[in-house]
């Protein structure tokens, strides 16, 4: 199966989740990734903000405030097709809702790379060794690959889009670990052993 087919199978998927179990599998994702030593040791957690079909971030963000973390988002530059991470405050002012339901941040703080201790991935699949499948626009495999990033690079998403396989070229970029509403994965260990 190509990326264009398992992204339409995924899609289809997501599509068929009530706005309940969306809510309650969000819910319990949420929780175990802020019980992970990652997340709670993290001073600077990038997020993003969830589009209607993908698992709802808005849980974990508000606990990070809540426990003083900085939290950044995604600000896409769509001319020059890269993202700049941006420290927000609010889940509700300061955000504006693009095509295709994408909210992207008009104001916000650029946050140094460096400073970025976990960084929380979408995907609309991932595999067993770490490998995901984004959207199509290769936004997070350029950013995975700036040498000034030292964050753990963690997938998040339902337990439904962990898949078998995910088609792999030589740009795209895995993640350590994974985060479901089923339980956390890590990968890192697997990776090492290649190189």
């Amino acid at each position: 199966m190509d990326k264009q087919q398992l992204r339409q199978q995924i899609r289809a998927q997501l599509g068929k989740m009530t706005d309940k179990q969306r809510s309650e599998l969000s819910q319990k994702a949420c929780k175990t990734l802020i019980d992970t030593p990652e997340f709670q040791s993290a001073n600077t957690v990038m997020a993003f903000l969830s589009l209607p079909h993908e698992v709802d971030t808005a849980p974990f963000i508000l606990y990070g405030w809540q426990h003083s973390k900085t939290i950044a988002v995604p600000k896409i530059s769509w001319q020059q097709r890269h993202m700049i991470p941006v420290q927000i405050t609010s889940l509700e002012t300061g955000i504006a809702t693009e095509a295709g339901g994408l909210r992207n941040p008009v104001i916000g703080v650029p946050v140094p790379l460096e400073d970025i201790d976990l960084i929380i991935a979408p995907g609309l699949a991932f595999d067993d060794t770490g490998n995901r499948l984004g959207r199509g626009g290769s936004y997070y495999d350029r950013f995975f690959s700036h040498k000034r990033l030292r964050a753990v690079k963690c997938g998040f998403g339902f337990g439904e889009q962990l898949v078998e396989a995910v088609p792999v070229f030589e740009h795209d970029r895995p993640v350590d670990m994974l985060v479901t509403n089923q339980g956390v994965v890590h990968f890192k260990q697997q990776k090492k052993e290649k190189d």
